[in-house]
């Protein structure tokens, strides 16, 4: 087909991703295939499947570990926005397709490649993601997915990889789709495909069942600086260790897990297990943190971008000029957003029982009700009747 001579393909390992080697290079008549592993703290080790992929046929097989720079630079701006796809989803899985799609155009820049290549099916969401953030970090590169056209079932990839020497998988595979990395696991297909069915226990892994979870509750605190979450229960850590701390926290306390119908950007409606815990909990957070920080009119304007920045991300419009511009705004919002939130942990529930700041707006003398009382209750009559005026206004023209 000559679509490309040499092309830099995002290598997860898998049935799909291995045939998707031999595949460009005898249908498509590809010359040389470079894979790129990206490591986002998924726990798998790697070197396995950087051998896999050369002896699949891969010229070069790259593995990149890019868990520092997906915490900071990915999930924390998303933290700072309180993002949450349908107000419940995270975003996971979703934040990492714009970074391997950034380190997909480094590699075909440093490797002189003139495509890049996934293998994601028609049928998913993360295709648009890496098609649209390559074209937005160069328009120039073409983007190849064979398992979108090739119309393979699942049995028929296995024996064609077969062909080229790729083994097929020793054990029945999973019936479920997994997709797993530091800020959590997406599970999908199986008997959860069935929307009335109950998750079995097997899906998850993140988080305990609450009957496994302690019968007592944990605390534990959260300190925020300019909206980043910096340190658990006093200890100064990285982004990379604090999400590891709070999956374990939140995760072994049942909290964390999410079973939705969601909206699929390609217009069907997908059920979706996620399991997300650090993240659930340092949105919770964070959100906490700015009602006490933020003025009512900055909270509240930044609750009304917060939807259209999470649907941003889920429809792979990472590097938009939208979200770069929603970007500063946030990133102007979060300046006193510092302070240290207290979080009570029991049986699959996350509870905020406190919260300080030195950049708290909460006045204790205006808001008491006690002789402490501060406020001017005699202003209160006035701010009334000007704030009515307007409807008192309409009423009496309208009802005379």
């Amino acid at each position: 087909m000559g679509r490309a001579n040499k092309v830099v393909l995002a290598y997860s390992g898998g049935v799909d991703t291995s045939v998707c080697i031999p595949y460009l290079m005898q249908e498509w008549g590809v010359k040389e295939v470079i894979t790129l592993a990206a490591d986002l703290g998924q726990g798998d080790e790697l070197e396995p499947i950087r051998l896999k992929a050369l002896a699949s046929g891969a010229t070069i097989s790259l593995v990149q570990d890019v868990t520092a720079e997906f915490v900071k630079d990915y999930a924390f701006p998303a933290i700072q926005a309180n993002a949450l796809y349908e107000n419940r989803y995270p975003l996971a899985t979703a934040l990492a397709r714009p970074l391997i799609a950034k380190i997909l155009v480094e590699a075909a820049a440093e490797y002189g490649a003139d495509a890049v290549a996934h293998g994601c099916t028609g049928k998913g969401n993360d295709q648009v993601r890496f098609d649209v953030a390559i074209a937005s970090l160069n328009p120039n590169l073409k983007v190849l997915a064979p398992a979108r056209e090739w119309g393979m079932s699942r049995e028929q990839t296995i024996a064609y990889g077969e062909k080229f020497g790729i083994p097929s998988p020793v054990k029945k595979s999973s019936p479920y789709s997994i997709d797993r990395n530091i800020l959590g696991r997406s599970v999908e297909a199986g008997v959860l495909e069935d929307a009335w069915s109950e998750p079995p226990e097997e899906v998850y892994d993140f988080t305990k069942a609450i009957a496994d979870t302690p019968n007592e509750p944990t605390y534990t605190e959260i300190t925020f600086e300019q909206g980043n979450p910096v340190a658990v229960d006093g200890k100064a850590l990285s982004p990379v260790e604090l999400i590891t701390e709070l999956n374990a926290i939140a995760g072994g306390n049942g909290v964390g897990r999410i079973d939705m119908v969601e909206n699929r950007l390609v217009g069907i409606k997908s059920r979706e297990i996620y399991e997300s815990p650090a993240m659930v909990v340092l949105i919770q957070a964070h959100r906490d943190l700015e009602s006490l920080t933020l003025t009512s009119d900055l909270a509240q304007y930044k609750r009304g971008i917060e939807d259209t920045y999470a649907k941003m991300i889920y429809n792979g419009l990472w590097y938009s000029p939208l979200k770069s511009a929603l970007d500063a705004f946030i990133k102007d919002s979060q300046t006193q957003v510092s302070g240290t939130i207290r979080v009570k942990f029991h049986k699959g529930n996350a509870i905020i029982v406190g919260r300080k700041s030195v950049n708290s707006l909460y006045n204790e003398e205006l808001a008491t009700y006690t002789d402490a009382d501060q406020f001017d209750h005699k202003a209160a009559e006035g701010f009334i009747y000007i704030w009515g005026l307007p409807t008192r206004v309409w009423s009496q023209k309208i009802r005379g």
